[in-house]
């Protein structure tokens, strides 16, 4: 009786062995079986039939690439209420790439798509065409009127005057709207521009070029670039600094840079020529006295817009160019002095005055002491 329960048990097993197996076998077989389908299937299909297919396939993506690519961007700028008037300057120089060019078109906005630019020069063999030169666009142009501007090149001659005491950012605001350079860039460039040795950037000073671009009436090609006209206005005023002014500048202890930095608020405080000499020597007595030089010119250099009148609380602003909180000269000149006021600093007037303060008209009226000066305020302003 045990040994047939044995057998019995051992034929149970073999008979659930099997079973397993044989689940396991189909499993698989319905796993692979689509697979194994679709290797019948491309067995099946002649080579010429694939090749076909997978050509139409990268086709359809090669199209649908295109389309975003060449898109018209125009209709997303105008939704996203994106400036399309703004002038946008880009300088194109000897040399340059068609990658290049897209590049520069492409980050500042003018043209949505690099790639579309570069594919479209390619195509109409526009590489190496594209002229030197400075060219004003507006954001969203169509490549098209790109390419017409930059393959035609036009290039003409631009008239620009800088008044005297003009500062570097009225300059670069003036130079914009002539289309000869961006603002910002200019303003850039300002900061470091220092060809000559007393320009050389003192710490603090905001523009290192400030007081040393002559004021001039200039004609300039219109694709002068930015460094060129620096160049061309700061060689003006080192041609304009004659060997008798630096040597007057050396007898009083005064550097090229100090005398220009003076200059700079003569230019700025003064309306009327037989002003400049007694202001200019107002402000020397006054470093002689290490007395401040309380000069509103170096508050308003620091205003985004010019006032009036400076208040108290405009006397309080932290910079090292208040002349109200600080002793001693500003760290640098405060605009682009004329002749006349450089002259004013080197020629003095003979007085003993220590302030001064302008009517409505512009006139200045002196004093020696400061309760003279504050009756003059009370009359005057």
């Amino acid at each position: 009786m045990k040994a047939e329960n044995v057998d019995d048990k051992k034929k149970s097993d073999e008979s659930k062995k099997n079973s397993d197996s044989e689940t396991k076998i189909n499993w698989r077989e319905k796993i692979l079986l689509p697979f194994l389908a679709l290797k019948d299937m491309f067995a099946e299909l002649s080579p010429k039939y694939v090749v076909t297919v997978a050509a139409a396939v990268f086709f359809c993506i090669f199209v649908v690439a295109m389309v975003l690519v060449f898109a018209d961007p125009k209709p997303i700028k105008i939704a996203n209420n994106e400036d399309t008037d703004k002038k946008i300057h880009i300088k194109v120089s000897s040399g340059m790439t068609t990658a290049e060019i897209a590049d520069q078109l492409s980050s500042k906005g003018v043209i949505a798509s690099s790639l579309k630019f570069r594919f479209i020069s390619r195509v109409r063999g526009y590489d190496g065409k594209m002229k030197p030169g400075t060219y004003v666009f507006t954001a969203g142009m169509s490549d098209e009127e790109v390419f017409q501007e930059i393959l035609n090149g036009s290039k003409h001659l631009v008239k620009f005057t800088i008044p005297e005491g003009f500062t570097v950012k009225e300059i670069a605001e003036r130079l914009y709207s002539l289309d000869l350079t961006d603002k910002e860039d200019f303003l850039t460039a300002a900061e470091k521009f220092q060809p000559y040795d007393y320009m050389k950037r003192p710490e603090n000073v905001l523009y290192a070029a400030e007081g040393f671009l002559f004021p001039e009436t200039y004609s300039v090609e219109s694709d002068y670039s930015i460094d060129e006209i620096l160049e061309l206005m700061a060689g003006e005023f080192n041609k304009r600094l004659t060997d008798e002014m630096r040597g007057k500048a050396k007898e009083k202890n005064l550097s090229i840079h100090d005398l220009i930095t003076l200059a700079s608020l003569v230019e700025k405080e003064v309306r009327y020529a037989e002003d400049r000499p007694i202001v200019a020597q107002i402000f020397l007595k006054r470093l002689e006295l290490n007395m401040p030089l309380q000069s509103d010119a170096t508050l308003q250099y620091l205003m985004d817009a010019p006032k009036e009148d400076v208040t108290i609380s405009d006397t309080k602003i932290e910079s090292p160019y208040n002349t109200y909180q600080n002793a001693g000269l500003p760290p640098g000149p405060v605009a682009n002095p004329g002749i006349a006021a450089i002259e004013a600093v080197l020629n003095p007037a003979d007085t003993d005055y220590l302030y001064f303060v302008a009517d409505r008209d512009g006139h200045n009226h002196y004093s020696h002491s400061y309760d003279e000066h504050l009756n003059l305020v009370n009359q005057y302003r």
